[in-house]
């Protein structure tokens, strides 16, 4: 271990990436031999530019100036009063943009510059990383395409106007189910045509490796506010429970970062179910996926007995991936972390329960996280700090199309 900053290295121990880009037996990076030489540069020279003093200092100011960090750590008092603890939000959702997903993208755009890249691609489901990369570009005077299935574009059409107001140009896709598994097929055929001037700014987890790895350096500047912010309210810098989100697995893996290797601490990660386990509508990888490869790493999927994709579903749009990042696949398969998998109305319910009482409307992917909180057993003392990933703007479609009826 390096130190207590955003950018603790956890090569070398238990959880963390080996050096071939495993996390236990997930991982990898099973790329075209077009990407090759693209993404073995990337692998020869993050680690490098994100340690360098110069990175740090620039990442670190625009946090604090740019996005507004530290976000707040809030003492929900009704709900910890109705679930029995001491419950903690990690508001992300007060980030600029709306969600944690600026945090990534600020940094893997501050990296492609560093590497004399010239144009930036990236994949949205909920939109949230689509505005984060498309409000960077603008930030950086880059030019930028985002890459977002057409039922997404319909669903989430608030945060498709704001990457277009932002200048950027996004591209609907109508293969597959037309959502996130299918926005990144395309962004990665996009990459196969530009390897040379292109930057792919990953949005979660997920890819080959590096990317599973920077993204959760990038964004542990959660876990390391976590730990100062804990101290400060509570007196010990580490909590009994961390609860989050996971889809690709972005924001769990900030938010847990800095406490892998605490076995005090228990993590509890809140999957998309869906219509249900057994619906043949959910997208609850971790429970139900097999082994296999999906855009460029060796994670759980969703798949056929002869390999083929099977088409995920959630209410959330950034939950809807078949499978999930390497790092939470080692986790659950090593019984680190548990995963559970809350149906679609469950979500809703808990969504509009932190509405009504602590006046926080919540993402739908953040919904998820919360509808954890009736499904595990606390103790009277302990300290529960959940990630609010992202706000509910995006979402008062959704909202307003079931109000009153959950």
């Amino acid at each position: 271990m390096t130190h207590e900053g955003p950018f603790l290295i956890l090569n070398a121990m238990k959880y963390g990436v080996d050096k071939n880009g495993y996390y236990g037996s997930f991982g990898g990076a099973y790329v075209p031999e077009i990407l090759y030489k693209t993404v073995e540069t990337l692998r020869e020279n993050y680690s490098q530019i994100l340690d360098s003093e110069d990175f740090k200092r620039e990442f670190s100011q625009l946090l604090k100036d740019y996005v507004g960090r530290p976000s707040p750590l809030y003492f929900a008092s009704r709900m910890s009063e109705k679930y029995g603890c001491h419950l903690y939000l990690k508001r992300e959702d007060l980030n600029h943009t709306g969600a944690h997903k600026i945090n990534n993208a600020i940094g893997q755009i501050l990296l492609a510059k560093r590497m004399g890249k010239k144009r930036i691609i990236a994949e949205t489901g909920a939109g949230q990383h689509g505005v984060a990369t498309a409000t960077v570009c603008a930030l950086m005077d880059m030019p930028c395409r985002v890459y977002m299935g057409a039922l997404d574009v319909e669903r989430q059409h608030p945060n498709v106007e704001r990457m277009r107001m932002l200048g950027a140009e996004v591209f609907p896709v109508e293969s597959g189910n037309k959502t996130l598994k299918d926005a990144t097929n395309e962004a990665i055929r996009d990459w196969c045509c530009h390897p040379a001037d292109t930057f792919y700014i990953i949005g979660s987890t997920v890819g080959p490796h590096p990317y599973p790895d920077l993204v959760a350096r990038l964004q542990s500047v959660i876990s390391a506010e976590i730990k100062v912010q804990l101290e400060q309210k509570t007196g010990r810098n580490y909590p009994d429970w961390l609860i989050a989100c996971v889809g690709g697995g972005s924001n769990a893996a900030g938010t847990i970062y800095h406490y892998l290797e605490d076995t005090r601490v228990r993590i509890a990660l809140a999957e998309a179910g869906g219509m249900g386990l057994e619906s043949g509508r959910t997208a609850a990888s971790l429970e139900i996926g097999t082994l296999g490869i999906l855009h460029g790493s060796r994670i759980k999927v969703m798949q056929t007995e002869d390999g083929q994709i099977t088409e995920p579903y959630s209410i959330s749009a950034g939950l809807d991936y078949p499978g999930t990042g390497p790092l939470h696949c080692n986790l659950y398969e090593s019984g680190r972390a548990q995963a559970l998998a809350v149906t679609d109305e469950e979500a809703l319910r808990a969504a509009f329960e932190l509405t009504r009482m602590e006046g926080i409307i919540p993402a739908l992917e953040s919904a998820h996280a919360l509808a954890l909180l009736p499904k595990l057993k606390f103790k009277a003392d302990d300290i529960v700090v959940l990630t609010v990933s992202g706000r509910g703007d995006k979402d008062m479609a959704t909202y307003l199309k079931y109000y009153g009826k959950i």
